[in-house]
């Protein structure tokens, strides 16, 4: 029972990390990115410019991120690079955007943050791209 509870099988820990890149990877393109990169024109002039960029390049960079990188995450190509700026959108939804909100309010926020920034840790896994192409 104790090694049932507290040993992890490589296989369990790299399927694990596959489950979490494809999971938010995939989340995070069809629920952020996509819908942001179809209504670029409506959002484009209203997006948060807190990079100082202008609103539309702003959005620019944020559709690269949750579109091309989340991409990337769920095949694991990159990932790390890719993580680097999930993090970043992610950190500037939660500590600047959202930053008057409760914390139940940027919860989703957290989450996504959180599992990025445990991915760029780890690394992909063996059931990504990147391990394939040592």
């Amino acid at each position: 029972m104790k090694k049932f509870l507290f040993s992890v099988k490589p296989f369990a820990l790299d399927f694990g990390l596959l489950i979490l890149r494809a999971g938010f990877g995939i989340s995070m393109f069809l629920i952020h990115g996509l819908p942001k990169l179809m209504h670029f024109s409506q959002k484009a002039s209203t997006f948060p410019d807190v990079l100082r960029i202008g609103s539309k390049y702003s959005l620019i960079a944020d559709i690269f991120a949750e579109v091309f990188c989340s991409l990337l995450l769920v095949i694991g190509l990159a990932s790390r690079l890719a993580l680097f700026c999930l993090i970043v959108v992610m950190s500037v939804a939660f500590f600047m955007i959202h930053k008057n909100d409760p914390l139940a309010g940027k919860e989703l926020d957290l989450l996504y943050l959180t599992a990025f920034c445990t991915l760029f840790l780890t690394g992909p896994g063996k059931y990504s791209l990147d391990a394939n192409l040592k």
